[in-house]
């Protein structure tokens, strides 16, 4: 029972709450898998067409599509946009906490913002890259494209 008391059991813990979805994830989606296939060979076998197999389940393709372009240049600016402003937010916060309690120790938890603006701005890194790229390929993407993100 002492290893209840121990300060290292809270990290140990979700760390195998992780692991244990990742891997749950995994097996829910071979589950499925070899059970759409146990399904089509069933169907193989009492002669139903293979045109009508891929209407009715799929024809396994669906990973395989493209994503379009706009939509990932959208997610990332949405993304950077909110991972700025929560960044932006935390450090506001944790200062103004500072003022308010004169605790110049509460400065510290100001630091938990610097990582999601740091995130934030990788992805408004990612975003430009992805809009340089794009416009090599003859697609141009500038301020007049405003409502890029606004198809949800």
């Amino acid at each position: 029972m002492d290893f209840m008391m121990s300060p290292f059991i809270v990290p140990v813990a979700g760390c195998a709450v992780g692991a244990v979805a990742i891997v749950s994830g995994i097996w829910f989606e071979a589950q499925q898998r070899r059970n759409k296939a146990e399904q089509r060979m069933a169907m193989i076998a009492r002669g139903v067409p293979i045109a009508e197999i891929e209407k009715l389940l799929g024809s396994g393709d669906e990973e395989k599509r493209v994503r379009d372009p706009l939509r990932s240049l959208a997610n990332a600016r949405r993304a950077g946009i909110v991972l700025v402003s929560l960044g932006v937010g935390l450090v506001l916060f944790f200062a103004a906490l500072s003022v308010v309690v004169h605790v110049r120790e509460v400065l510290a938890g100001a630091a938990a913002g610097l990582i999601p603006l740091a995130i934030g701005i990788g992805f408004f890194v990612d975003y430009n890259l992805q809009k340089r790229e794009l416009s090599r390929f003859g697609l141009e993407i500038g301020a007049e494209s405003s409502g890029l993100g606004s198809e949800r």
